[in-house]
């Protein structure tokens, strides 16, 4: 019998040793928030009616699970790969798991990192300044959804790119720089079209950081009905669109400079969107941003302050959005976090689907709390 558990022990370890167990990871992040809508048309003849509502909602907050995990080739170079599925854990959406970042690549000390599968694109590296958690973290939606649903509106951000390779460069202890760069296959489209782009951070030891990154055809890629932009009422059907992103961060230690008993980290991004359709504005986005350490707690806390201004929402000339939010996060746990804040949108939307392209002002404002724990 001993002979036997041992043969069994014998066989089993080996292969324990091939093949790495995958991590298994994630986060629930669940918030109550309550908001206040108002839509005014001026008394326009348009889609837009004049809403005054309030309501109190739970939301998940980019609450996800994924696998991960590496399988060592040689010394230097290794398989790593990653499943990861974003999911509503309060129950809404048409879907239990929706895709994020799902790859398969090599990782090689000298050479860098690959991954080649669906992959965040290089505008989502560039995202240190960004503070505002949970209802308030909103980059990304400039449109109203095709019902007219109202929501706070916001500059173009980083979008996941089905059937992409991304490279990331080793990183060496005497060089401070972070290198990103993409390229995306269009599989859906006639012509075949790419999209690239590529991502640079330079952290000093002087409490400052800065980002650069640019993407073309990835994040302002698209078809949209003409109606939506051409001027000319004549114009029908769908029309391809494509375009350049361009967005610059920057991040500040205050504590390096001055000593403070509250540490403050001061934050910026610029950004601008250039659509090639016709008619197009360039969208330009700003954000300034402070964070603030507070030492008299028994653990970890901070408090933020987050405002965004976009001019030419959509590339649609005289969209306008202005957003201050305040807020603040308690650790109870380095994977627990309590979350609290408050926050106001105000747009000037063009109706781009009515003749008159009239204005209507939209104003969102929200409060909410709750908790995010991580695995």
């Amino acid at each position: 019998m001993k002979r036997l558990f041992l043969m069994t022990g014998m066989t089993i370890l080996p292969l324990a040793t091939v093949h790495a167990a995958p991590e298994i990871y994630g986060k629930a992040f669940l918030t109550t928030d309550y908001s206040d809508i108002g839509v005014n048309n001026n008394g326009r003849q348009n889609r837009f009616e004049r809403t005054d509502s309030d309501f109190v909602q739970i939301n998940s907050n980019f609450s996800r699970l994924g696998i991960r995990g590496s399988e060592a080739l040689t010394d230097d170079t290794e398989i790593i790969y990653r499943l990861e599925y974003g999911t509503q854990i309060d129950g809404s959406g048409d879907s239990a798991f929706n895709s994020r970042d799902t790859y398969l690549g090599v990782k090689n000390k000298n050479i860098g990192e690959l991954r080649v599968g669906r992959n965040t694109s290089v505008l989502g590296y560039a995202y240190d300044p960004m503070v505002a958690r949970a209802y308030w973290d909103n980059l990304g939606k400039t449109t109203l959804d095709s019902n007219n649903t109202v929501s706070a509106l916001n500059m173009l951000d980083y979008t996941r790119k089905n059937n992409s390779i991304v490279w990331i460069a080793p990183k060496f202890e005497t060089v401070p720089v972070d290198l990103v760069m993409q390229y995306a296959t269009n599989e859906n489209s006639d012509d075949r079209g790419a999209g690239f782009g590529a991502y640079a951070k330079y952290s000093s030891n002087k409490g400052i950081t800065t980002g650069l990154a640019f993407s073309r055809d990835i994040e302002a890629n698209g078809s949209i009905n003409a109606l939506d932009f051409a001027t000319d009422k004549n114009v029908d059907g769908q029309v391809n669109y494509g375009g350049d992103v361009i967005r610059g961060t920057m991040t500040l230690d205050i504590d390096h400079y001055i000593d403070m008993k509250a540490p403050i980290t001061l934050g910026a991004v610029y950004q601008q969107a250039d659509y090639d359709f016709e008619e197009a504005s360039i969208e330009k986005g700003l954000i300034v941003s402070a964070n603030m350490h507070l030492k008299q707690f028994a653990h970890p806390a901070s408090v933020y302050l987050q405002y965004n201004q976009t001019d030419n929402l959509n590339g649609i000339g005289n969209n306008e959005s202005k957003q201050m939010v305040l807020g603040g996060e308690y650790e109870f746990k380095d994977n627990i976090i309590a979350h609290a804040y408050i926050g106001q949108n105000s747009t000037d939307y063009t109706n781009p689907m009515d003749e008159t392209r009239e204005v209507a002002d939209i104003k969102v404002v929200a409060a909410g709390g709750g908790l995010e724990y991580l695995f």
